[in-house]
């Protein structure tokens, strides 16, 4: 195993350079991983690549194996699957997900990488993040039996917390996004498509993931008197404009935020990081998900997809990246 990995820093806002990254030799209940897929959590790392993460929220927005500090130069990404080559026996041989930037081979402790299932895809399993992201949205949206919900935002996260609510019994949901081509996501889900005009209202509780205005403004105005809105954007440095007269207090309307930095208070007694982390790899079992993963690039092309990923012209929800030991024949 080569004793020098690759690695995507940002040098400065706005420019992304693969640079050589030392690696140490895993240590007692340490691992080295060699990466097989990452992927780019368009949303997120387009801010972070841009340099619009706001200085008063550097610590909470900090990755968990996160190198240098905002703006730049900076290694950050947290959605890496690979292939454990070194460490205890029981993990050997493993595909593992871990929450680690966009690197060819890293050392960790153990404890922070999850075996993947075997029934999940190392390719798919790079979903795991977002998923769990949903799963966290879910458990703080708390939705009952026949509730009416919308999701506004069809991205990355909104789609797959659609995806989840679509399975609770009796439940009305619908997922609502300005861009028609996100129906061909939907149906691929299993989740009805509305166009935001065509939105069916009178909702008990509606999740916003648009990250616009527009689209916090129609969530409001979606929901049935004493409604929810469980707010799921990031808006970085950008102020947002919400109307709150009107009816918002007439009709006693609840704006709550869902953040994955923190369990879900309905089940932070019962449940921990690597619980969660668990039941979203097992949620990934089911083939729809692949609905979520538009694109691939090679990891050599990364500082330029990262580029036009963050000006648009490169759309996607989740955009992989595959590493050439992906490629590497299986061993005998």
């Amino acid at each position: 195993m080569p004793r020098v990995a690759q690695a995507l820093w940002l040098s400065a806002p706005g420019r992304g350079e693969i640079r050589a990254a030392p690696l140490p030799p895993p240590g007692t209940d340490e691992v080295l991983v060699r990466t097989l897929y990452s992927g780019v959590s368009r949303g997120t790392e387009s801010l972070v690549f841009r340099g619009g993460v706001p200085e008063s929220q550097h610590a909470a927005m900090r990755a968990p194996f996160q190198e240098g500090e905002f703006p730049a130069p900076v290694k950050y990404g947290y959605l890496n699957v690979g292939v454990v080559e070194e460490g205890p026996a029981a993990l050997r041989g493993r595909t593992v997900f871990c929450l680690y930037p966009h690197q060819t081979h890293y050392v960790v402790p153990a404890r922070a990488v999850t075996p993947v299932p075997e029934a999940v895809p190392a390719a798919r399993a790079v979903l795991a993040g977002t998923v769990e992201t949903a799963v966290n949205a879910v458990w703080d949206a708390a939705p009952l039996l026949g509730d009416r919900i919308a999701v506004v935002g069809g991205g990355m996260v909104g789609s797959a917390v659609a995806a989840l609510l679509a399975r609770y019994p009796a439940a009305r949901v619908q997922l609502v996004d300005a861009d028609p081509a996100r129906a061909a996501t939907a149906a691929a889900l299993g989740v009805p498509f509305a166009l935001p005009g065509d939105a069916r209202g009178d909702c008990d509780l509606v999740v916003h993931a648009s990250a616009t205005e527009e689209g916090l403004t129609r969530a409001l105005e979606l929901l049935a008197p004493e409604g929810t809105v469980i707010e799921l954007s990031w808006y970085g440095d950008r102020r947002v404009v919400l109307p709150l007269g009107e009816s918002f207090h007439s009709r006693r309307l609840t704006v709550r935020g869902s953040q994955v930095g923190a369990i879900a208070p309905a089940r932070r007694d019962r449940r921990s990081f690597a619980d969660r982390l668990g039941l979203a790899l097992e949620l990934l079992a089911d083939p729809a998900f692949d609905a979520l993963i538009t694109g691939e690039s090679a990891f050599a092309e990364l500082p330029a997809v990262l580029a036009r990923l963050a000006s648009g012209t490169l759309p996607a929800l989740c955009h992989r990246i595959r590493y050439p030991a992906a490629d590497a024949p299986a061993p005998p």
